[in-house]
This record gives C-alpha cells, structure tokens and sequence, in this order.
C-alpha cells in the first residue's frame, strides 16, 4: 500500500535541501569541540547525501516524484560542470613539471583499470554480483564510483544518468565511495606528515616545489579580487548559456544517431544527457583558453560548487539508507579497486623518484577532486593549496570522457 509522503510541495522540499546545506556547512566550520569531533570522523559530503535520504527513507518527500532532481540534474550539472572547467590552466599545469602530470595520468589510469579488475576479481567470490539487476546491475553502480574518483561529484551524478543506475546500487556505492576515499586520504595525510623522511629515503628531487610555491602566490595575488553584480551575472550568463548550448546540440545529435547510427545505441551514445554533458564540458575546456576564464577571479568556480553540493543533496533524496545493510561484500571492490588506484600510482611515483607532495596531490586530485586535493596539498604547505585545485580541475575536465570509458569496460566484463 503507498503512503501519500509528508510534503509534496517542491518549493518547500528545495528550502529544506538548503537548510540541510546551510546546516552542514555551519557546523562543520564550527569550532565547537563536538562538531570537530564529528566532522572528524564523518566527512560533510556524506552528511550532504545522508541526511536528505533520510527524508525520502522515512516517507517525509517522495524522491521519485519531486521535480528538484531532474531540474538540478539538468540545469545545474551541466552549469556547474562549465564553470569548474573554465579555469583550467594548461600552462600553469605544465609548469608543474612532468613527473605532476605522468601521475596524475597514473592515477587515472589506475581508477579505469582498478573497476574492471575489482570486478573480475569479487565475482569470482561472489557470482551473483554479475546477476541481471536491470538499473541496479553492480557495475552500474560502479560507473559512479569511476566518475567520483577521476572527477568529482558532478562526473559522478552524470555517470548515474548516463548509465541509468538505479537508487539501491547507488547508495551502497555512494557509501563505498566515501568511506573508501577518505580511508585513502587518512593515508596521504599521514605521508605528507613524514614527507620529509620519505623523500629523503628515496632520492626524490624536492627543490622544484619551491618554485611551485612561488608561482602560486603570485599568480593568486594577480587573478583575486572582489566581485561584483556584474561579474555573478557574466558567471550565470556563461553557466547557462552554455548549458543551453548543450542541450540544442543533444536534441540535434541524438535523432541523428537513432535514425544514421543505431548501433550506437550499445555505447550508451544514443542518451541526450551524455551529450549534454559532453558538449558542456568541452566548451567549458575551450572556454579556458579564452579571456573568459578571468571570471575564476570573481568566484566561477565557488559557484560550481554550490551547484555541486545542491546536486549532492538532490540526489540524496533518491537514495534508501536500508541499502547499506548490502554494502559488506562492495566494501571488497571497494578496496580492490583502491589498492591498483595506489599500487599503480606509488609504483610510478618510486620509478620517477618524484616528492611525495606529487604522488599525493596527483592521486587526490583524481580520488577526492576538488573539495580535497587542496587539503592535502596544503597539508605540505598551504601555498601549495592552488596545485590542488590546478589538478582537480584537470580532473574535472577528464573525469566525464575516462569514467564512461571505464563504464564500457566494466558492462563488457558483466556481459
């Protein structure tokens, strides 16, 4: 028997969702003893996820028939994905030296082939992980892991509508993702703690961070300064327009391929939000190398974020907290899959004798994108912060075309 749920009103339902926001981000820069204390053991993302679950778990909002999911997914995704790529700087990343790209590259790598071979892997424990589930197939759920780690929360929500994954599969990942993540950058932090001793030992070259955190300084001291009404207007005029943009090219390809190329359609490549999302992060790429990108100065990218963490929560009202009573036998692919991520990137880091500072922001940039990578950058220095950010956005920028690559290689092997 269905119960009518509490509130209905998407008006009332989008209000509580930044409420939960304001919340969050109130009490997880509090300095009040308690809230450190929580906010250290139980990262605010997953809060941003959990809490508005618990609405649609309880029955206070049906997550399936409000309309603050499909809006947010739809105009704000692809929003926030051109604004968190306008800043891309190819040239301040290549000044960062090779051996910060050959790792950075390392760690992708390490996350597109890390899926596939957890999942051979656990189903050979577990064969019913291979069972036809229809939206919540295993590797499905996978795709949004791929997406969370190469890029971010965005290349996430677009991973779960590309690949059409559905609610249960999504939350016991969501909850794999995050706890496995963030056990990860418990460890990175620690190796930045003894940077020093480990570069030491073996052999790494640390001299060019330094200059990095030089560079850094004065390229923040050039680019900050106050913004104003014009500016956040220009920022949502580039956001939506481009958007807008995303959404013509996929109402005119999508025909096109359903009636030249219906082959296609195996690829996934016959889906309007794939190439909605395509289209906005590319031109958010190409938008880097134009004067355009100076709106970073004014704040393009903090709003990106806001439009992230709004998806977060949105998509949180999709999710049923129960499903974590299935997460157990995830928590191995989970880990496999962290452990070629790691495995890969320090094998490499150890073969270029590269500082650990390079390894650990290269991998966060991928794992934890941009909320993280500049903790653990400036847990070397705090100049070193932008590198962080530098790198994630490269991840941004990436994470779109390498977890659909690795969602391909993940639905051959469940085939």
């Amino acid at each position: 028997m269905e119960t009518t749920p509490l509130i209905t009103n998407d008006g009332i339902i989008f209000g509580l969702l930044a409420v939960i926001l304001g919340a969050i981000f109130y009490t997880s820069h509090s300095s009040h003893p308690v809230w450190q204390k929580v906010y250290k053991f139980v990262p605010a993302l997953l809060f941003c996820y959990f809490i508005p679950s618990l609405l649609n778990t309880f029955g206070i909002v049906d997550g399936n028939a409000t309309s603050v999911y499909p809006l947010a997914m739809n105009y704000l995704l692809p929003a926030c994905l051109v604004l968190l790529t306008l800043s891309l700087d190819f040239k301040s990343i290549l000044r960062l030296g090779p051996k910060a790209l050959i790792l950075f590259l390392t760690g992708t790598l390490g996350i597109v082939i890390g899926g596939p071979i957890a999942l051979l892997i656990v189903s050979a424990i577990f064969p019913e992980i291979l069972n036809n589930a229809g939206p919540n197939d295993v590797w499905r759920g996978m795709t949004t892991i791929a997406g969370s780690w190469i890029g971010g929360g965005a290349n996430q929500a677009a991973m779960k509508e590309v690949y059409e994954v559905g609610g249960e599969i999504f939350s016991a990942m969501v909850t794999v993702d995050i706890i496995v993540a963030n056990l990860w950058m418990a460890v990175l932090l620690y190796m930045a703690a003894n940077s020093k001793r480990i570069d030491t030992r073996t052999g790494a070259d640390v001299s060019a961070i330094e200059n990095i955190k030089q560079r850094m300084e004065t390229y923040e001291a050039e680019h900050r300064r106050e913004s104003s009404l014009r500016d956040v207007v220009l920022i949502m005029a580039v956001a939506f327009g481009v958007a807008a943009i995303g959404h013509w090219g996929a109402q005119v390809i999508v025909p096109w391929i359903s009636a030249n190329a219906p082959g296609l359609a195996n690829f996934s490549l016959d889906k309007s939000f794939f190439w909605l999302i395509v289209i906005a992060t590319t031109i958010g790429i190409a938008l880097s190398f134009t004067p355009v990108r100076r709106l970073e100065g004014v704040g393009a990218s903090k709003f990106g974020s806001l439009f992230v963490y709004i998806l977060v929560a949105a998509i949180g009202l999709h999710m049923d907290v129960t499903a974590i009573m299935d997460v157990p036998k995830y928590f191995l692919i989970g880990a496999i899959w962290m452990a070629v991520h790691a495995g890969l990137i320090l094998l490499v880091a150890k073969l270029l004798r590269a500082p650990v500072f390079y390894m650990a922001v290269a991998s966060q940039a991928n794992v934890g994108g941009a909320a993280s990578a500049p903790v653990v950058a400036s847990a070397f220095h705090p100049s070193l912060a932008p590198v962080g950010v530098l790198l994630a956005v490269l991840g941004y920028a990436v994470g779109t075309y390498m977890a659909y690559l690795c969602g391909q290689i993940l639905r051959v092997i469940a085939a």
